[in-house]
């Protein structure tokens, strides 16, 4: 019976994944053309002790090969405890010719950084809005390239890709692996035409089409989710105005963690905002990923107890890491252009890890940025 369920469990995870292996090609590469540059942007960003790393930030967004007429940046300060805004006003004084403010941030909800973004809304000037997070870089094309496609296509949503900037330790390899399956995953669903997810640190959208979602409102209440939520708000109403823009210009790179405690309230965090999902595919799929990967941690438990013939969970393990590693492989091919180190190590501990991760999530809180937030 145990073998049963657990082969129920890898045919349907093998099924979701092989839908999302075709339509990770669906999703074509765009190419950017030499238009005259013509959106505005307004680049939001968020932020509560990046002393280390806000800098950086900033330095590449002051490379953009975009005119600085057409863009503005916003910073939020979220109640700063470090030489944050120190940081920034200094680089203020280096880039006046950059048009920038900075604002504290104003606590209404129980998500500090929708609370952050909704403050820096009613002084946006531009048509477009894109967020990102003080721990990452952007590249020199990156407007030129989003305002290239807004021009082409016309979306009032288009979604970007977010990959890490790692250093050669297995750790970070770890992470850069379950990052590269969450891209793969969002750019195939895409191409099946069952978009649900996005990352807030490469993510743009009219103020127009946010102003006809009403916001946040309804999803406020969320610690996280101002991407995601925000997300299949559009798509449950407006779908064909929101578009994957696949370039690897729009390809933003933030940091991994670098503490084991701090990745797994990272990622608890992520899956807090499953159970908020209003689109059907998202919820069946993320139950069919916390399903498989539950199935191999009990079939390993039943297999130790002598409760299960130990030749089943390597047969499936090896099944779920074949057609695990068909994604990966596409995912890096675009996002990373890197040698994959086979991922054996990391696909032997990610069952355990993204099981915990899970039920923690459904009943635990987290803790970020020094705050804790309850389910």
């Amino acid at each position: 019976m145990i073998a049963i369920v657990l082969f129920i469990c890898l045919f349907i995870y093998v099924v979701f994944i092989s839908q999302l292996i075709f339509g990770f090609d669906k999703v074509k590469s765009f190419k950017r053309t030499n238009e005259m540059s013509k959106s505005t942007f307004s680049i939001i960003v968020p932020f509560r002790n990046e002393e280390k790393n806000i800098g950086k930030l900033l330095q590449s967004i002051s490379k953009l090969n975009y005119p600085k007429e057409l863009f503005e940046i916003i910073m939020i300060d979220d109640f700063s405890e470090d030489a944050s805004e120190r940081i920034y006003i200094k680089w203020r004084l280096e880039n006046g010719l950059i048009p920038s403010t900075l604002l504290k941030n104003l606590r209404l909800s129980n998500s500090p950084k929708k609370d952050a973004i909704s403050r820096a809304i009613p002084i946006v000037k531009n048509e477009w809005i894109i967020t990102t997070d003080a721990d990452c870089m952007v590249n020199k094309n990156w407007l030129t390239t989003l305002d290239n496609y807004i021009q082409k296509n016309a979306p009032q949503m288009v979604v970007g890709a977010v990959v890490y900037k790692t250093k050669n330790n297995w750790f970070h390899h770890f992470q850069q692996l379950d990052l590269l399956s969450l891209q793969g995953t969002t750019i195939a669903s895409f191409g099946i035409g069952k978009p649900f997810m996005c990352n807030g640190a490469n993510f743009a959208y009219t103020k127009k089409i946010f102003e006809e979602l009403g916001g946040f409102a309804g999803i406020n209440e969320q610690a996280s989710g101002d991407d995601v939520l925000l997300l299949q708000k559009a798509l449950l109403t407006q779908s064909e105005k929101v578009h994957y823009l696949k370039n690897t210009s729009f390809i933003v790179k933030t940091k991994p963690e670098n503490d084991l405690l701090k990745l797994f309230m990272q990622r608890v965090r992520w899956a807090s905002k499953t159970s908020d999902y209003k689109i059907t595919y998202a919820k069946l799929l993320a139950v069919a990923v916390f399903l498989m990967n539950f199935s191999l941690v009990v079939g390993f438990v039943f297999c130790i107890l002598c409760s299960l013939d130990c030749r089943i969970v390597p047969y499936i393990f090896l099944i779920k890491y074949f057609v695990d590693f068909i994604l990966l492989y596409k995912s890096n091919k675009y996002l990373g252009k890197e040698k994959i180190i086979v991922p054996l190590a990391s696909s032997l501990i990610y069952p355990f890890f993204a099981s915990l991760v899970g039920m923690y999530s459904l009943f635990g809180g987290f803790t970020w940025k020094g705050r804790k937030f309850f389910k």
